[in-house]
């Protein structure tokens, strides 16, 4: 499960340089603030995740017995 954690994390730092370099691009001022705001939460769901206890949260959200 960790490597998916890190995969998304990963995607998020990506897709943030990506939205970064291409802000001179004004036609595609959309683009980058959707591939920001994307990086930005991957990013912030993968430290959530990686944090302990995070999966018995998740399974009490969603109702998933143990």
């Amino acid at each position: 499960m960790g490597f998916y954690y890190l995969l998304l994390l990963s995607i998020g730092i990506v897709l943030i340089i990506i939205g970064t370099l291409k802000k001179d691009v004004p036609r595609s001022v959309k683009v980058v603030i959707f591939l920001f705001v994307i990086g930005v939460v991957f990013i912030v769901m993968s430290l959530i995740l990686f944090l302990p206890g995070s999966s018995d949260v998740i399974a009490e959200l969603l109702k998933w017995n143990k």
